[in-house]
This record gives structure tokens, C-alpha cells and sequence, in this order.
């Protein structure tokens, strides 16, 4: 990573933070302080991805792979805050707005980015191809987490300390997917989405580098 693209995310980051900061003079409450936990484990994902150009061996990588995909649904499932969006005096509702979109739109950035990092070890690796069948991989499973972490309240740890009861509840929609038709169409829908919004923002990037 680049040392402007560096202070660029890390200028949104702080963004991001100084609009908490302004909340919570003007309101006086730290509701959506929430949110500043949300965005680190946004970034998780893209400091395990920068790991990867040091790991050259596929067999010592795997356990990053491992925890890196472990993470990455933290990035995206920020989109889904969005959800807490209402009005609360004596803060507008554009502000509380412009707060949630900012957070989603950095963690979105950061989740990216350490998608494109590892796409690219796949394919110095192994082969284009591989790469791209990798992130194709990843969008339906990123999906799926979304889902259970914000409507089964389910969070990346808990496959350390709750891993029988993680996967037992991972199980049923597996055994029964018609009984779990909500969490399908979901995962269908917003992996579709992400997906279209990575090659939106890979096909964009590949533009201004030549054009540059």
C-alpha cells in the first residue's frame, strides 16, 4: 500500500470518528459510539491481507487466509447500520445519515482493499483465474455472515469461544434451507450487490491508473 493511499484511509477513519465526536456534544449521548468498534473490525481484515506478501508458502498463508476470511464480513456488515437510522433530537437526521454512510462507505474501502490483496496473492501464486474464482468464493460466504451476524447477532469470535452452538446454528439453514428461505435470498441479493460494487470500484481504479 502506498503511503498516500495509507494517510487517505486513515484520513477517513479519522473523519469518521471526529463525526462521533460531534454527536456526542451536540446530543449529550454516545449512542453511536458503536460504530467506531464496527469500523476496527472493519480494518482487521486489511491488516491480515498485507500479511500475505510476506507469506510465500501457501501452507504457512492458510491460517492468514483463515482468519482473514474469518473477519472480512465485519467490513461489509457496516452497510447493514444503516438499519439504526431514525430520527433522534436534538441531532438532524441528515447528520446522523452523513455519520452512517461515512462509516459504511470507509469500512466498505478498507474491506476492499484487502479483498484486492488477496485476489492478487491468488494470482502471483497461482493464476488469474484463481483469483477471480476466489472472489466469487467469497462474496456468497461474506453474504451468509452478514446475515447471522445482524439478525442471529452472531460475531467472528464466537467461533473461538461458542463453536459448537456457532455451528449448530450454521447447520440448520444448511439441513433445511427451505425453513431458512430469508437467509438465502439475503445472502443471494447482498453478495450480489457487493460483488458489483467490487468490480465497480476494480474496473474504476484500473481507469484512473491509465488514464493517469
Amino acid at each position: 500500500m502506498s503511503p498516500r493511499l495509507f494517510l487517505l484511509k486513515a484520513a477517513a477513519c479519522i473523519f469518521c470518528a471526529a463525526l462521533i465526536v460531534i454527536r456526542i456534544r451536540v446530543s449529550g449521548s454516545g449512542y453511536f459510539s458503536f460504530m467506531l468498534w464496527n469500523l476496527f473490525l472493519a480494518g482487521l481484515p486489511l491488516v491480515f491481507a498485507l500479511l500475505l506478501p510476506r507469506t510465500r508458502q501457501f501452507s504457512r498463508a492458510l491460517p492468514v487466509l483463515a482468519v482473514w476470511l474469518l473477519f472480512f464480513p465485519n467490513a461489509p456488515y457496516v452497510l447493514t447500520d444503516l438499519i439504526h437510522l431514525r430520527p433522534r433530537d436534538p441531532v438532524p437526521l441528515w447528520f446522523d445519515l452523513s455519520l452512517l454512510l461515512a462509516f459504511a462507505f470507509t469500512s466498505l474501502w478498507l474491506g476492499f482493499q484487502s479483498l484486492r490483496l488477496v485476489q492478487q496473492w491468488f494470482a502471483r501464486h497461482f493464476s488469474n483465474t484463481a483469483g477471480w474464482v476466489g472472489v466469487l468464493l467469497v462474496m456468497p460466504l461474506t453474504g451468509f455472515g452478514v446475515y447471522i451476524g445482524r439478525f442471529w447477532r452472531w460475531n467472528s469470535w464466537d467461533l473461538v469461544t461458542r463453536p459448537s452452538a456457532l455451528l449448530r446454528s450454521i447447520s440448520a439453514p444448511v439441513l433445511d434451507p427451505v425453513a431458512h428461505a430469508s437467509l438465502w435470498q439475503f445472502t443471494a441479493v447482498f453478495s450480489a450487490l457487493l460483488l458489483l460494487a467490487y468490480l465497480g470500484w476494480i474496473f474504476a481504479s484500473s481507469d484512473d491508473k491509465k488514464s493517469a
